[in-house]
């Protein structure tokens, strides 16, 4: 029997290995009556799975936005995994776009309470990513984004670039407002973590949800190439921004980048200094 026939607990026919991200492993597994999307790392990230399950129920309880069905965490004697349903990507519908900004900002406004943060900590890409709750914004913000990245990268940068990301901070409540409401946030919303669903809208694939801000969320799907404009109408239309929201977007993009930064090294260190000078450009 092998490691997969134990996963899903059935004979399997075939399995072959598919695109998973940077950090793990991943396949296509085939039974005789069903299709699974298997993710693999080592037993030691078992923890990474089980907070991406959380982020996928969270935004799936929200029943607005298409994710896949998670069917369970674990380990093998080899492996942790996340076992989930293989989704058959379909043709996106005509209105892919608007109804993707609908569908996000019917996300954003779905939670009614008053504190940022999360349930539980978990991870941004393989660096652990805290979530305490917090009854303001700039302070989990500086405290639980901005610090720790910049204590990850004391190496990656000099002296006079941490004081300048330390001044940032220190000014974060001219840069930044409180929004109305905390939002439930994907987190890490790029181009590379949205799919087609077979229904022929967007899907939200590997979260690193918390409830904060949801300009994030906009933010970061500018930071790789971006979403066609009509997706911004749209969403200006239907959700959360305010106006000054275009310098906003670079504070938030600098937690991403200084990630980015720690995780891959300096090839991402003149975008994390773009990103803060166009942050002291808009004082």
């Amino acid at each position: 029997m092998s490691e997969f026939d134990k996963i899903v607990d059935k004979k399997v026919l075939s399995y072959h290995s598919v695109a998973g991200g940077d950090i793990n492993k991943a396949y296509q597994v085939k039974t005789e009556q069903d299709m699974y999307f298997i993710k693999m790392n080592t037993i030691s990230n078992l923890d990474m799975f089980i907070q991406e399950k959380k982020g996928i129920e969270a935004i799936a309880a929200c029943h607005v936005i298409g994710t896949p069905h998670i069917l369970q965490t674990g380990t093998t004697y080899q492996h942790a995994y996340l076992l989930m349903d293989y989704i058959e990507r379909g043709k996106p519908i005509a209105s892919y776009w608007d109804v993707f900004a609908q569908e996000l900002a019917c996300m954003h406004s779905s939670f009614v309470g008053n504190q940022f943060g999360f349930s539980s900590d978990n991870y941004i890409g393989s660096t652990p990513q805290s979530n305490p709750f917090c009854g303001s914004w700039v302070t989990f913000f500086k405290e639980y984004r901005l610090r720790p990245m910049l204590v990850r990268n004391e190496e990656n940068l000099s002296r006079s670039d941490r004081q300048r990301i330390i001044h940032i901070m220190e000014h974060l409540d001219e840069l930044l407002i409180e929004p109305e409401h905390p939002s439930l946030v994907h987190g890490d919303l790029w181009s590379g973590n949205v799919m087609t669903g077979p229904d022929g809208k967007a899907w939200l694939i590997d979260p690193a949800c918390y409830y904060g801000d949801a300009e994030v969320d906009l933010a970061m799907t500018e930071l790789f190439g971006g979403f066609p404009p009509s997706f911004y109408t749209s969403y200006r239309q239907y959700g959360c921004l305010r106006a000054g929201y275009e310098k906003r977007k670079y504070v938030y993009n600098l937690y991403h980048l200084l990630n980015h930064l720690y995780l891959f090294g300096y090839g991402y260190y003149g975008s994390v200094i773009h990103c803060i000078e166009k942050i002291e450009g808009s004082w």
